[in-house]
């Protein structure tokens, strides 16, 4: 009578594995999509009946480095690394926050857990797939870039560049100069 709701959840953890790894994030972006899925199915070729659903979806992309794909040599005398090869920047973790808007289905044509799930990964490819081709790659670039010649700096050494495509040196070698911070 009192039409209290009793919940019951329960949960189980698995820890797959560890690896180590040596990625590295160096920039950051903030994204809002608006997705919008419309879906029609036939019955029986005399009427359609639609399914839509507005997805919001907001998410903090991280972008960085695989370090573990790079190919360094240091040379002593000159007190220089040589960079030969150099990973691209990668989206290295999505984490996203969604919400549901705005669904309509007819009785005949209703939204699954697997429709649900489809619907959620193709937000989060087009997220990954915008946030590739915005400026985060070069801003992940240019940071990464700062970040390394200030490290050699700081020591005495230069960063050189070496058989890398001119675009990506260009990019990895706008950076400026180290400087002391006077205490």
């Amino acid at each position: 009578r009192d039409n209290k709701e009793q919940i019951r959840q329960e949960s189980t953890l698995l820890l797959e594995r560890i690896e180590k790894v040596f990625k590295v994030v160096v920039a950051e972006g903030y994204f809002t999509e608006i997705y919008d899925h419309n879906s029609r199915k036939e019955f029986l070729g005399f009427f359609n009946v639609n399914k839509k659903a507005l997805v919001i979806s907001r998410a903090k992309v991280s972008v960085g480095f695989d370090f573990g794909r790079m190919k360094v040599k240091r040379d002593e005398t000159s007190r220089k690394l040589i960079v030969e090869e150099f990973p691209e920047a990668e989206v290295l973790s999505i984490d996203t926050d969604y919400k549901f808007y705005d669904i309509n289905q007819g009785w005949l044509n209703k939204f699954n857990h697997e429709d649900y799930t489809n619907i959620l990964n193709e937000a989060k490819k087009v997220m990954q797939d915008k946030a590739l081709t915005s400026d985060l790659p070069k801003v992940a670039n240019r940071q990464v870039g700062l970040m390394m010649n200030q490290l050699a700096a700081s020591m005495n050494w230069e960063v050189e560049f070496k058989q890398l495509p001119e675009p990506k040196v260009k990019e990895l070698s706008e950076f400026t100069p180290f400087q002391e911070v006077a205490e």
